[in-house]
């Protein structure tokens, strides 16, 4: 690693992406950090002795835990991140396993996600397409070739954008993977609580050759304002527990296959 390479993340940037980070992860290593922005570890503790006068953060030996600072500049989107925490990490892990190095993913809004792309470190050349607004500074530097944000109205309970899914200059888009959080699973399919949101989330998985849903198991047997999809739209499901019989057997006769990450 050069003093040039470094200096390609402004400091203050890298901090603000290493803070949000923590209130994802809630405790973080040096050695995941030095991989994650790409720099090296005397950097890297740098920042978190500079985050750690800030309150925002505790060192430990070889890494960090979220401090008091943390919680107190939490937005709902941010609680709700906090909500179920150590379920969706595992769940980001598990589904970020089934990501090939070089694919397209696009990904709609939600904490999940985020954790998702969180685990995305070890991969290399991705290219991300989402309008979940917190999602790009998870990603590790190293990992996405590129990263668009799609447009639209601004929505900031949820920090994510309401529009089309398409990039400027292209009629439309065509991706590997989607990769959808929802808000509810039920023995009938996919659940979003708005309207908007929902018809967004139904683009996205149409312009995907498969579809990876990642949902924790206080979604179960939730059935959301918007109906979203059936199961045999989609190829994975992942989460932290196994579905109840039900969900299961719609699951089952869909063909769809159920991963429940590792403790």
């Amino acid at each position: 690693m050069t003093a040039d390479s470094e200096e390609l993340v402004l400091p203050g940037s890298r901090q603000r992406r290493l803070a949000d980070y923590m209130r994802v992860k809630g405790h973080v290593t040096v050695v995941e950090l030095t991989t994650m922005f790409g720099v090296s570890r005397d950097t890297i503790r740098r920042d978190l002795q500079l985050l750690e006068r800030h309150g925002l953060l505790t060192r430990t030996h070889g890494g960090a835990l979220a401090g008091e600072g943390l919680v107190a500049r939490e937005t709902r989107f941010q609680a709700r991140m906090a909500a179920q925490a150590p379920a969706k990490r595992r769940i980001g892990r598990a589904a970020a396993g089934l990501i090939r190095e070089g694919e397209t993913l696009i990904l709609n809004g939600g904490s999940t996600t985020c954790c998702f792309a969180a685990e995305l470190g070890k991969l290399r050349d991705l290219t991300i397409v989402t309008n979940n607004l917190m999602l790009p500074q998870m990603v590790a530097s190293n990992a996405a070739r590129s990263v668009y944000v799609l447009g639209g109205a601004y929505w900031e309970s949820a920090q994510i954008t309401i529009g089309t899914v398409k990039i400027a200059g292209s009629a439309r888009i065509s991706v590997d993977t989607a990769v959808i959080g929802v808000t509810g699973i039920d023995a009938t399919g996919l659940s979003i609580s708005r309207l908007e949101e929902s018809q967004e989330t139904v683009e996205m998985m149409e312009a995907a050759r498969r579809v990876i849903v990642v949902a924790d198991s206080s979604k179960f047997g939730v059935n959301a304002f918007a109906h979203v999809a059936g199961f045999n739209r989609i190829q994975y499901l992942v989460s932290d527990a196994t579905p109840p019989s039900d969900i299961a057997d719609a699951l089952a006769q869909a063909g769809v296959e159920v991963i429940v990450g590792p403790v």
